[in-house]
């Protein structure tokens, strides 16, 4: 008996052993080559999701966002339905494609306001109740969906007439692609319709507010973003470029996640390598050894073409207020990905990057689906922030009489 206790804890210490081992080893594999991070801050997050062939990624991100808010508010784990939302997302644009005489914005795309007010005014589902694949896939793929919304909003403006026959068209092509939604559904032992389903989330979308940072209007006031995704006209408070990664420092250090619209257009944007810079080289006396000697007799393009090698960390761009607004108004810096930032990492610089879940599946990069974006790329590409209200500063929440 004694022999076989004695066993039994080396075969327990040895597997305890081994599977530190192996952690130790998918720590080291989960950072990009070159780069070291060490974490000053990660929140809670549900899993990562794949839009696939579609562009809801505001949907996907702002979702994701709702969950954490839901784990930070102890509410528990929840997996939401995207396509809940996005069926309810096209009906109300084809409203307002048709009172704009046909010259509305029809495409996927939206952003994190569109998602509050389709919780608001139709509810919510669990994805076990609404996945919003009627077809034949295993991922979500809208191509062919997209082209019968195109053509059916075609009819009721040059008939100056939305008939209850067009109505019930757009249903059949809804509930086609996504699934009929149902009147009431069962969830965890509990029956629930889409709106009492919402109201037991406790979610409150007006303790939500959209921030961004542009100098064409004033600072702590309210302006419209001029993206073709804002199709709702809405209105972003507005403040200093500094202020703005401050709120967002804030709310993480305060147990809050950020909801994160931007450009991911750059070549420094580099999901599949687990990062997203801002790289500056053109002052060489920022680099160190050997790299410095070696880059002074690089052109730009040459030096640029290393940095991009994505093998170890730059020094960054020093972004102003002046920079982010000059990219913008060329049209360099774009609306194009919604993502969730969850968390803060340092690299062994002491460059600040922001823990970043994106919503293109775990396939595509090796680090589960995650990212970290440089504080200057932040600075450089942000086009606006969702937070809870709560998790801006007071101060800033005074100035902006939130």
């Amino acid at each position: 008996m004694k022999h076989t206790r004695i066993i039994s804890i080396l075969l327990i210490t040895l597997l305890t052993l081994n599977v530190s081992a192996q952690r130790r080893k998918a720590n080291k594999s989960d950072q990009p080559k070159g780069y070291k991070f060490e974490t000053v801050v990660s929140l809670d997050a549900t899993s990562v999701k794949n839009q696939s062939r579609t562009g809801t990624c505001w949907c996907f991100a702002t979702t994701s966002f709702v969950e954490s808010e839901l784990l930070r508010m102890g509410k528990g784990e929840y997996d939401l339905s995207e396509m809940f939302v996005v069926r309810y997302n096209y009906t109300d644009r084809l409203q307002d494609n048709y009172l704009r005489r046909g010259k509305g914005n029809l495409g996927p795309g939206s952003l994190a306001h569109d998602w509050m007010r389709v919780f608001a005014s139709y509810g919510m589902m669990p994805e076990e109740n609404y996945d919003g694949i009627n077809y034949d896939s295993e991922t979500h793929n809208h191509s062919e969906l997209q082209g019968f919304i195109n053509a059916i909003a075609e009819v009721p403006v040059k008939r100056r007439n939305q008939s209850d026959e067009y109505h019930n068209i757009v249903d059949a092509v809804l509930n086609t692609y996504l699934g009929e939604v149902p009147g009431n559904f069962t969830y965890k032992g509990k029956n629930y319709t889409p709106k009492t389903f919402a109201e037991s989330l406790e979610i409150n979308p007006d303790d939500y507010v959209e921030i961004t940072s542009f100098n064409h209007w004033d600072f702590y006031t309210m302006g419209e973003i001029e993206v073709p995704d804002n199709w709702t006209h809405n209105r972003f408070y507005n403040v200093p470029i500094n202020e703005l990664t401050e709120i967002m420092d804030y709310a993480l250090e305060n147990g809050y996640t950020v909801n994160w619209d931007g450009d991911v257009s750059e070549k420094g944007f580099s999901h599949s390598n687990g990062v997203a810079i801002n790289p500056d080289v053109t002052k060489t006396e920022d680099f160190s050894g050997t790299d410095r000697a070696r880059f002074e007799d690089m052109s730009t393009s040459e030096r640029l073409e290393e940095v991009y090698k994505f093998e170890k960390p730059f020094p960054e761009i020093n972004v102003t207020q002046e920079i982010r607004q000059e990219g913008y108004e060329r049209f360099v810096t774009t609306d194009d990905h919604l993502m969730h930032v969850t968390g803060i990492v340092k690299d062994q610089n002491g460059t600040k990057y922001y823990i970043t879940k994106n919503s293109w599946g775990t396939a595509r990069n090796r680090f589960g689906g995650y990212l970290n974006m440089s504080e200057s790329y932040v600075k450089a590409k942000v086009i606006f922030i969702m937070v809870h209200k709560d998790a801006v500063p007071t101060a800033i929440r005074e100035k902006l009489d939130i």
